[in-house]
C-alpha cells in the first residue's frame, strides 16, 4: 500500500500548497532531465535491494522543486517522507524526536540544512554513518551517554548555499547534485501543466511569455498563473497573450521578469550615480530594503540577465547595457 508522505514543514501556506500541481512522478515532473534521470536510477535500484537511498545533497537557488522530487522519490521507493527546515530544528531533543521516528527507508528532508545549528548537526554524523543517536542523560557527575539505535534512513539535505556547509556534514552526502533555472520552453510547459490542474484556459504562447518572465524558477511561474487565473475570473475573459501582457503590467512585471523593485534598484544606479559604482548599504537605504533582502531577492537575478555587475568598489550598470538603461529612465521622476 501506498504510504501517505507526512509533512512537518514545507516553507509555504497551506493555500499555496493546495493550489499547486504537485508532480507525483518523474514523469510528471518537467526540466532537470539529467537530474531527474539520475535520482530515477538512484531511487529504483535502492527499491530493489530493499535498502534506503543513499544520502542526498541537493543545492541551488530557491523555487526550484527539491522539495518536489524529494517527495517523488518518497512515492517511488513507496515510504514515508518527513520534511522541516535547519532553522526549526533548535535542539538536539528536537532532532533525536524526529530521527527515532522514522521507520526503515523513510526520507527525511532538511530544507535551509546550512542554518542548522551547530551543535544538532553533530548528532547528525553518527545517524547518517551509523544509524544510531548519542543521547546525554542526567547532569553533572551522573550523567551518561546512551547510544540509540534507529532505522536506516536516508537524509536529503536542500540548500540555495552549498558552500557554507561544514566539510564534516558534506563528506556524508553519498550523491551530491545541483538543480539549474529553468529555461522558457520548460517553464511554458509548467504553466500549462499547472493551468491544466487550476482549469485555467491558457494559449500556449501566453504560456510562454509567462516562462520568459519567471526569472527561470517554476515557483515564481506558478504564482503568476494563480494571479493572471483572479484576473481572467473576476474580467470574465479568456487568458490569451494579449491578457497575459496586460496582466503582468497589471502586477508590476515587465517581459524580462524585473519586478518594480529591481527597475527601482537599476534607476536609483543609473540616475543617481551615473551607472556606479555604489555601496550595498547605500543603494538599500535609497532603494527602502533590507541590503541582505537585495543581496539574496534580487541581486543575483539581474547579475544573471547582465543589467548588474559587482565590483571593488561597488555595484554598477556594464558598459554595454548603461546607454539603454539611461535612456529607458530619462526624464523619469526618481522616485
Amino acid at each position: 500500500m501506498q504510504k501517505t508522505p507526512l509533512i512537518l514543514d514545507l516553507g509555504e501556506t497551506p493555500e499555496e500548497r493546495s493550489h499547486d500541481f504537485s508532480p507525483q512522478t518523474f514523469d510528471d515532473y518537467i526540466g532537470q532531465k539529467e537530474l531527474k534521470e539520475k535520482l530515477s536510477i538512484y531511487t529504483q535500484a535502492a527499491k530493489m535491494r530493499n535498502e534506503p537511498l543513499d544520502h542526498l545533497l541537493l543545492f541551488g537557488p530557491p523555487g526550484l522543486g527539491k522539495t518536489t522530487l524529494s517527495m517523488i522519490m518518497a512515492q517511488v521507493m513507496n515510504v514515508n517522507i518527513k520534511l522541516c527546515s535547519g532553522p526549526m530544528i533548535e535542539r538536539t531533543g528536537d532532532l533525536v524526536g524526529i530521527l527515532s521516528s522514522l521507520q526503515p527507508r523513510d526520507i527525511f528532508f532538511i530544507d535551509e540544512i546550512h542554518r542548522m545549528p551547530a551543535h544538532v548537526e553533530e548528532v547528525l554524523y553518527s545517524a547518517m554513518e551509523q544509524y544510531r543517536v548519542d543521547v546525554i542523560i542526567g547532569q553533572g557527575a551522573g550523567a551518561k551517554s546512551v547510544s540509540l539505535p534507529i532505522h536506516p534512513f536516508t537524509l536529503v539535505g536542500a540548500t540555495t548555499k552549498s558552500g557554507i556547509i561544514s566539510a564534516p556534514l558534506r563528506s556524508r552526502f553519498g550523491i551530491t547534485e545541483r538543480l539549474d533555472f529553468y529555461n522558457d520552453t520548460e517553464l511554458r510547459d509548467i504553466v500549462l501543466q499547472s493551468a491544466q490542474f487550476l482549469k485555467l484556459s491558457i494559449t500556449p504562447d501566453a504560456a510562454l511569455m509567462i516562462g520568459a518572465c519567471s526569472r527561470g524558477t517554476p515557483r515564481i511561474a506558478k504564482k503568476i498563473v494563480r494571479r493572471v487565473r483572479d484576473l481572467a475570473q473576476v474580467r470574465n475573459v479568456d487568458v490569451d497573450k494579449q491578457f497575459v501582457e496586460q496582466s503582468l503590467s497589471f502586477l508590476g512585471i515587465d517581459h524580462d521578469g524585473l519586478t518594480a523593485v529591481d527597475t527601482m534598484i537599476l534607476q536609483k544606479i543609473v540616475c543617481n550615480f551615473n551607472g556606479g559604482p555604489v555601496g550595498l548599504d547605500t543603494l538599500a537605504s535609497l532603494v527602502g530594503e533590507d541590503a541582505d533582502t537585495i543581496e539574496i531577492a534580487y541581486e543575483p537575478y539581474l547579475l544573471r540577465k547582465g543589467y548588474l555587475e559587482k565590483t571593488s568598489r561597488g555595484r554598477q550598470i556594464p558598459a554595454n547595457i548603461l546607454p539603454t538603461l539611461i535612456k529607458r529612465f530619462l526624464g523619469q521622476q526618481i522616485i
